[in-house]
């Protein structure tokens, strides 16, 4: 069976439709849709709509309050703090990312920190918003247990990933976004779908030995990027996202798929630069320019035709895909299809019509 191709602004209006359906206000929805075609826009399949399943099904069961506000719960400074309330995750990153956006307006800085929050989606949706108001982002999210500390067999911090957004000119802006374990546990999930084995450096099975079976990996642990450096950076992210904020930390922050009686109660961290106090956007914007060229023009080696910056290929991929469409696996569409009927919705109003 071939993928089905969908039309990406098609697909965010028929998701934004199922959330409405679902009991979301309209806005909210619309956010939402957006993060999840934005990450498989960019191929990220994992945090893309093979998650709007279980948004729906944590909807369904009482576990995200939908019709409260995230509210900025102190601000002094150049810092805020934003309890979510425990919304729609990226409805609290959007709300948190635009107070840092103001206070670095005001400030040059903003440092917002988020409690009672949900799963956000992929950090560079975010980022995107940011390059986009000309501002440097970094971003920060604790997550569910899913690795254990090195020397450890159980689980114990999250993927916790790490964003930064920095805008350039006629070059591709940099746009970094990582879990801090060398696999997100969503292309585990993805792998278990689908059939397919693993590599044998993402994970290790309930007895600490590395396994390439994904169902094995799931019930083990995933491994840290670069061996203990990659658990300290876990741990670093863990303590300013929860502890700082007031958020759940390690195996406190509940899972998003195996329980069913908690709010997840994620934290993240948002710092956000204004160019602007340094040196005016446009200066900054073509010396990244000649910088990002500079990167690319270093010697290649055998069989590599080009050097890309980190989210390059991700943003060839997200053009690619607006003109052509994004291509779903046959499961995929099947399941999605059957939600957006339970909701009334058709999905096959967003199919790509070349």
């Amino acid at each position: 069976m071939h993928p089905a191709l969908f039309h990406w602004k098609r697909l965010e209006q028929v998701v934004t439709e199922v959330f409405v359906q679902a009991g979301a206000r309209r806005e909210h929805a619309r956010l939402v849709a957006e993060s999840l075609v934005h990450a498989d826009l960019r191929g990220i399949e994992s945090h893309g709509l093979a998650r709007l399943p279980i948004y729906i099904q944590r909807i369904e069961t009482g576990l995200i309050e939908l019709n409260d506000e995230p509210v900025v719960w102190k601000q002094e400074g150049a810092t805020a703090l934003v309890d979510g309330k425990n919304q729609l995750g990226a409805v609290v990153g959007v709300a948190a990312l635009e107070e840092s956006i103001k206070l670095s307006q005001q400030m040059g800085i903003g440092v917002v920190g988020v409690r009672h929050s949900n799963h956000f989606g992929s950090c560079s949706y975010y980022a995107e918003r940011s390059i986009a108001e000309g501002r440097i982002l970094l971003v920060l999210s604790n997550a569910p247990e899913a690795m254990a500390p090195t020397g450890g067999i159980r689980p114990f911090f999250g993927t916790n990933p790490i964003a930064v957004g920095i805008p350039a000119g006629e070059e591709p802006s940099f746009l970094l976004d990582m879990a801090t374990s060398v696999a997100a546990r969503g292309k585990i999930a993805l792998a278990v779908k689908k059939g397919e084995t693993i590599p044998a450096d993402w994970a290790i099975d309930p007895d600490g030995k590395e396994t390439t079976d994904p169902t094995q990996a799931l019930l083990g642990s995933l491994l840290p990027i670069g061996g203990a450096k990659g658990y300290g950076l876990a741990m670093f992210i863990d303590i300013l996202c929860g502890l700082l904020t007031g958020a759940a930390t390690g195996p406190h922050v509940k899972s998003l798929y195996d329980n069913w009686n908690d709010p997840q109660n994620v934290g993240h961290l948002f710092l956000t630069v204004d160019i602007e106090r340094f040196m005016p956007l446009p200066d900054f914007c073509a010396s990244m320019d000649a910088y990002i060229r500079e990167v690319k023009s270093v010697p290649t080696k055998k069989g590599v035709s080009e050097i890309f910056i980190p989210g390059e290929i991700e943003s060839r991929k997200k053009q690619e895909r607006m003109e052509n469409g994004i291509p779903f696996d046959p499961n995929l569409t099947k399941e999605l299809s059957q939600l957006c009927r339970t909701y009334g919705v058709d999905l096959q109003a967003a199919y790509h019509v070349p």
